[in-house]
Parts: structure tokens; C-alpha cells; sequence
């Protein structure tokens, strides 16, 4: 899995990931959308998602006379696909050139680091 989706369309699988339920009406993302300040047209909404459906990111079942849309890639995947992307694309595939960077840029709080540590020496064990 490796399409890329817009920013406007990340927002919209975010609320899909978000919720609970496991199917997501159209009326609850348009909400969530102006609830986050990112109101969005209906027309707009519906070419947003017809692109996430091509791309295979949402499923769609007509129920009536509405939507139910039902995510086909977890979020987990998403990230760990986009990861690996950057990875490749900025680093060569070096993880260790990311972390490096961003321990040595200062872009980890001292909790960050701390976990990370963690995290690692965790991994070692295993």
C-alpha cells in the first residue's frame, strides 16, 4: 500500500479511524469537519470520499438513502507505510539517520527521549 492521499483527505480517514463505531455515516464527518474549523461542502465531501474509496482506503454500503463508509487501512498501516516512504525518500532508508536527526535537532522533549530509550532497549530484549 503506497497511494498517497491529499491533506484534506487524511483529515477525513482521521475521523473515520476516530470513530468508534464501525461504520461512519457522511452527517458525522461533515460534523466532525466543522467541528474542527474544517468545514467542507457536501459536493466536496463526496468527491473526497469517492477518492478515498478508489484509492482503497474507505469501503462504502448504501443503507436507504445513506452512506456507511468503513475503513479498509488501519491507521497503523497508513503510518507505517508513510513512514517507510519518508524513510526511503529523506533518509535512504535509515532509521537511524532519523533519530539521529532528531535527537541531535533538539526536536525530542526530555519525556520523548526518555520513552524512546525505552522503547529500544525493549526492542534489544526481544
Amino acid at each position: 500500500m503506497n497511494p498517497q492521499i491529499s491533506d484534506a483527505e487524511l483529515e477525513i480517514m482521521k475521523i473515520v479511524w476516530g470513530n468508534q463505531s464501525e461504520a461512519t455515516l457522511f452527517p458525522y464527518i461533515m460534523d466532525a469537519l466543522a467541528s474542527k474549523g474544517k468545514p467542507c461542502q457536501k459536493n466536496t465531501l463526496i468527491v473526497l470520499l469517492s477518492r478515498l474509496i478508489n484509492k482503497g482506503f474507505l469501503s462504502a454500503k448504501k443503507i436507504g438513502r445513506r452512506n456507511e463508509y468503513t475503513p479498509l487501512v488501519s491507521e497503523e498501516e497508513y503510518q507505517t507505510a508513510q513512514t517507510k516512504t519518508f524513510l526511503d525518500k529523506i533518509y535512504e532508508g535509515s532509521a537511524k539517520g532519523l533519530v539521529s536527526n532528531l535527537i541531535m535537532g533538539d526536536l525530542l522533549t526530555d519525556v520523548e527521549y526518555e520513552e524512546l530509550k525505552k522503547l529500544l532497549e525493549k526492542g534489544r530484549e526481544k
